[in-house]
């Protein structure tokens, strides 16, 4: 998600493919990103999200756009297992693929997306380069803005860094 305030009208807008949708779906907190190699710093993230005690809905996106914005060799693994593999986790009620041309990445154009969901609250991980654009679409959501803790050195990038050094 982009601070910029591109004409996002114009171009396609995005889209949520549900993996697993929760029924009935009242007032989620929502994240979204890539979780490509879960690791224990997306479990510790998503886990303290769900103790604040509202369902939780998770944005995966999609391999197009992980592509575009990481290069070829990204995601690792595709978007429908990202979102069988988030949504298997305990603290999550439901999981979608967001679909959109990559360039497709400001606050207005998620606040379009998930809008339908009427999220009582956005998270997203401190230091996050999006935080005021998250911060931007809680608040045109009518929703609240948790920045939680990032785990320090877990992250998929790390994780991937010492895999390559292992083998």
């Amino acid at each position: 998600m982009t601070d910029t305030d591109g004409n996002h009208e114009m171009a396609e807008p995005l889209s949520a493919l549900w993996f697993q949708r929760p029924e009935p779906l009242e007032r989620p907190a929502v994240v979204t990103g890539v979780f490509d190699v879960l690791h224990v710093g997306h479990v510790r993230f998503l886990r303290s999200i769900a103790e604040r005690g509202l369902p939780l809905v998770v944005g995966i996106e999609s391999d197009e756009r992980v592509r575009a914005w990481k290069g070829p060799g990204r995601p690792v693994n595709p978007d429908a297992e990202r979102a069988e593999t988030i949504a298997a986790l305990a603290c999550v009620n439901g999981s979608f693929i967001i679909e959109g041309p990559p360039p497709v990445a400001d606050w207005a154009a998620y606040a379009d997306l998930l809008r339908p969901l009427a999220p009582a609250a956005l998270a997203f991980t401190a230091g996050d380069r999006y935080t005021q654009a998250k911060i931007r679409g809680a608040d045109a959501l009518d929703a609240q803005a948790w920045e939680l803790p990032f785990t320090p050195g877990r992250s998929t990038t790390a994780a991937l860094g010492r895999l390559a050094h292992s083998l």
